[in-house]
């Protein structure tokens, strides 16, 4: 489903800052060489990203679900000095590729990345996350959500993509498609809880944003 027309995404595309050429070259060689390049934030929700975390200047961020480690790339812009970036990937086969460009760029020392299930990693993690952006494993996205909630500060921003999947989420549900319907349970679960303020924009293939006002509100 096209939100909108190509000559509109075209105009909207033109009216960013540019990113810096390691982005540019991490996603020319993510299109050429890598299987499902739409995975990608690519360049207009890249520059979104930064823009939000330029905004809130978190201290702690969690990314779930790296790829090739372009959107830790543009979260890391807003780090607040002395802050860390970390992001969880299952895939070890692109660890080479996403160190290669981190080197490249000022923030390679302060993204650290972890191999494995997120699901099981995140509850033995010691930080606390003023930033969390999650874009893996669509049928887990609810598990993410429990698991990553004791792990936010007050205020923290949780960004979630692939929320209207094509647009999927508005039209009957396959009960095989288990990736439509638990993306259709977690938008309402962030709806519906009141230790959240949510919104979903619709970029690109659907962006939501929400807050975490604490653990009891």
């Amino acid at each position: 489903m096209h939100f909108f027309s190509d000559q509109l995404e075209d105009y909207l595309n033109t009216q960013l800052d540019s990113e810096p050429e390691y982005l540019a070259a991490l996603r020319r060689e993510t299109h050429l060489k890598v299987v499902q390049p739409r995975m990608l934030s690519g360049k207009y929700q890249g520059r979104l990203l930064a823009l939000i975390a330029k905004i809130c200047s978190p201290e702690q961020v969690l990314e779930i679900g790296t790829y090739t480690g372009y959107s830790a790339l543009c979260l890391a812009e807003g780090i607040k000095p002395g802050g860390q970036l970390l992001t969880i990937e299952v895939n070890e086969e692109l660890s080479l590729l996403q160190q290669r460009y981190w080197n490249q760029s000022p923030y390679g020392s302060i993204i650290k990345p972890l191999i494995g299930d997120a699901i099981e990693l995140i509850p033995q993690l010691d930080q606390r996350f003023d930033l969390v952006f999650i874009d893996a494993k669509k049928a887990d996205y609810t598990r993410y959500l429990e698991v990553v909630i004791p792990k936010m500060n007050q205020g923290c921003l949780l960004l979630s993509d692939n929320i209207l999947w094509s647009g999927k989420v508005v039209e009957p549900a396959d009960e095989r498609d288990k990736a439509t319907q638990e993306l259709i349970k977690y938008n309402q679960l962030l709806t519906d809880d009141e230790r959240f303020e949510h919104v979903i924009l619709p970029v690109r293939d659907g962006l939501s944003i929400a807050r975490f006002r604490s653990i009891g509100a």
